[in-house]
């Protein structure tokens, strides 16, 4: 990495100024020296031979900003900081990879793991203790900050030998973490156990993993939604749409403007977080879809909807793409922007006050540390359309004096990953609900990260102010590929395919572990980093793996390229070894192994823009299906042989479907009603 400043700034200033992070920039006036990451900044320690203090976090993290405002902008504790220490400070938004390795070798430690995160490094960058917020005063159980930064600094100077102990275990056992677990596939039956292990872990009142805090945990319901429509066990639905429900109608989602927090601090997901990050707003637009398709529940369609809104409304940047996350904190208050009191609800809606304050859970007490969170968590679902519309207008009504209050802080940096996971849910969303403006949008999206974030034909990960920066993970590009599929099948269009192909080819030039299979988050070009990781564990996000495994059995699917076919199973033999461990984090990975074996490609002959071919389009895509593929073949086209349907086509000259599973395909559909039917139950209204 480049950077563009004097040597003899290098820990005698705060250089953040120079980026365009914003994260990095709100530290930009602290009275530490912190650096950006680089090659120049370690080479600066080893010549002091200082360790590093390593600081990452995100803009919207509210521990991440007390820890700010207790210690990093107190002269006090810089002082220590500086006298001490070369620090750096990192966006875990610009660098996942960095992050990553951190988070795990404090997890190594016996620490749990979450932002801001503290770690303590060799001028190497080697971590050899660390933690999360520590208080400028011991509390909560922690020591103060300023007695842990001069007993690490007595230990590193006087205490060599433990400090090297420290760090070559660590190596070691990060080295250990990082190798792949191989095994001989994932098996059916496999599949089956695993979604019965992880629906013991449900609420059944509240839905989500039992317990608290409880974040949305997408990946896992996807898998529960998956068994429930393989096996028609209805547990495995109700622990979904409970879930879905009570997360629709908590506090965690935004009633006002749209759009759901990261996570919830109860069980009832009542009291979030209430940062809003683009990834979970994809992942939960994409299940409720799902969910929708199934039930017709209007709850979820407006909560769609609504989502879909706040992201066209707020999370669009100045250039293009969308923007990563919205704070939780505005005048130093968590959720300050969010919460009312009874007096302002009376006074803003008079006659109607009572009845919005019955609905929305506001009382004169609060429900929330005197404060009330809008939410509707005493009904399941929605009122009559009538008492519906009314508290739209009411809901307008505050939503207007809402805007006139000091907003959170926007991060809108442009990250390639988490735009393809939104891209998909875009398409996915307007497919089922008839929106070609989603779409639109999507495709919009999808042009300015292709182009405006590529470089070389390959993806750079961070787009801001102008400026791109880092190179692109295995996340960036699988969630750009399978996003590319989408599109390809929703519009035929061959570009999406070659670009699908494209990054593909980038990907297993780079990131291929040609010695153990599977993908390194990390290209292999890629300098700054003490090891690359590989893993197939979601985290909040789908893997980077587990969504490669599943385009790779799109791709194949849609091209007929054995190679394609070849590479998803030699991913998940790389990582079925771990299902005899831990299945919580494989559910990407298994909910893939499903749909390898049992994909419903969909087959439509035809021009799209005819109308007839339209409403076959539109059928295609009226049903819950995970495992559905679309094709479209255009009047001479002709698909590969390998293709169940190849050689099939229009129907007496009518726009025709084939349902096709395996290498056997229904008989020729020319009507919507009839792909519905063969697709599965018609949802009732």
């Amino acid at each position: 990495m480049t950077q563009n400043f004097a040597t003899k700034d290098l820990a005698t200033k705060n250089l953040l100024g120079h980026e365009t992070s914003p994260y990095l920039l709100q530290h930009k006036d602290n009275p530490v020296h912190w650096q950006p990451w680089g090659d120049a900044v370690l080479a600066e320690a080893k010549r002091l031979d200082r360790p590093i203090l390593l600081s990452i976090g995100y803009a919207a993290c509210h521990w991440c900003h007390v820890m700010a405002h207790e210690s990093f902008e107190d002269p006090e504790t810089a002082a220590v900081m500086n006298e001490l220490y070369l620090n750096i400070k990192i966006d875990r938004e610009e660098r996942p990879d960095i992050d990553t390795i951190y988070q795990h070798a404090l997890a190594l430690m016996g620490e749990n793991g979450g932002w801001p995160l503290t770690m303590f490094c060799t001028p190497d960058g080697e971590p050899f203790w660390g933690g999360t917020y520590f208080p400028p005063e011991a509390r909560y159980g922690r020591p103060a900050f300023q007695d842990i930064l001069r007993r690490i600094s007595e230990v590193y100077h006087g205490e060599k030998q433990t400090v090297r102990r420290n760090v070559d275990a660590l190596r070691e056992s990060l080295a250990r973490l990082n190798q792949s677990q191989p095994g001989q596939g994932i098996p059916q039956a496999a599949i089956a156990d695993a979604g019965h292990r992880l629906l013991r872990m449900v609420d059944v009142h509240d839905g989500g993993i039992a317990g608290a805090p409880k974040f949305p945990q997408v990946a896992i319901f996807k898998l529960l939604w998956r068994a429930w429509k393989r096996s028609g066990e209805h547990a495995f639905r109700d622990a979904v749409l409970v879930t879905l429900v009570r997360m629709s109608q908590g506090g965690i989602y935004d009633h006002l403007g749209g759009g759901f927090a990261r996570y919830s601090t109860d069980e009832r997901w009542l009291a979030p977080h209430f940062e809003k990050m683009l990834y979970d707003n994809a992942q939960l637009v994409d299940l409720l879809t799902e969910a929708w398709l199934d039930t017709r529940n209007p709850l979820f369609e407006a909560r769609i909807a609504e989502t879909v809104d706040w992201v066209m409304r707020e999370m669009v940047a100045a250039d293009g793409g969308f923007a990563a996350t919205q704070d939780a904190d505005s005048e130093g208050h968590e959720g300050r922007f969010y919460v009312w009191s009874a007096d302002e609800i009376d006074r803003l809606l008079g006659d109607d006050a009572d009845f919005f304050k019955r609905t929305y859970d506001v009382t004169a007490d609060g429900n929330w540390e005197g404060t009330n969170i809008l939410n509707r968590l005493g009904a399941d679902g929605l009122l009559d359309p009538n008492h519906e519309a009314r508290l739209a207008q009411l809901r307008k009504t505050l939503w207007r004096q809402r805007e006139t209050r000091t907003k959170p802080g926007w991060d809108d940096k442009v990250l390639a990953d988490w735009n393809g996971l939104m891209i998909a849910a875009l398409v996915r969303a307007a497919l089922a609900f008839d929106k070609p403006e989603w779409i639109a949008a999507a495709a919009r999206t999808f042009a300015f990260v292709s182009h405006r974030m590529s470089r070389d034909g390959r993806l750079l990960h961070s787009y801001r102010a102008g400026q791109l920066k880092h190179t692109g993970s295995l996340d960036d590009h699988a969630n750009m590929i399978d996003a590319a599929l989408l599109l390809y099948e929703a519009s035929a269009e061959p570009g999406y395919l070659r670009s699908a192909e494209s990054w593909i080819e980038i990907l297993d030039r780079h990131y291929w572990d040609t010695a153990g299979g599977g993908y390194f988050f990390t290209a292999d070009d890629v300098t700054d980093v003490i090891l690359r990781t590989k893993s197939a564990n979601d985290n909040a996000t789908p893997s980077g793996n587990g969504t490669m495994a599943a385009a790779l059995a799109r791709l194949y699917y849609l091209t007929g390229k054995e190679r394609y076919r070849e590479r998803a199973h030699a991913i998940l033999r790389t990582f079925s070894g771990q299902l005899g461990n831990n299945i919580f984090p494989l559910a990407t990975l298994l909910g893939v192994a499903a749909f390898l074996e049992h994909a419903v490609q969909v087959v439509l002959a035809g021009t799209p823009g005819d109308p007839a071919f339209d409403k076959l389009h539109r059928a295609a895509y009226s049903t819950s299906q995970p495992n559905r593929i679309v094709q479209i073949v255009s009047p001479g086209a002709v698909l590969p042989v390998e293709h169940p349907a190849h050689g099939k086509g229009l129907q007496d000259g009518k726009p025709t479907a084939y349902v096709c599973a395996g290498m056997t395909c229904s008989l020729p559909i020319t009507s919507a009603d009839g792909l519905r039917t063969a697709l599965g139950p018609i949802p009732s209204s």
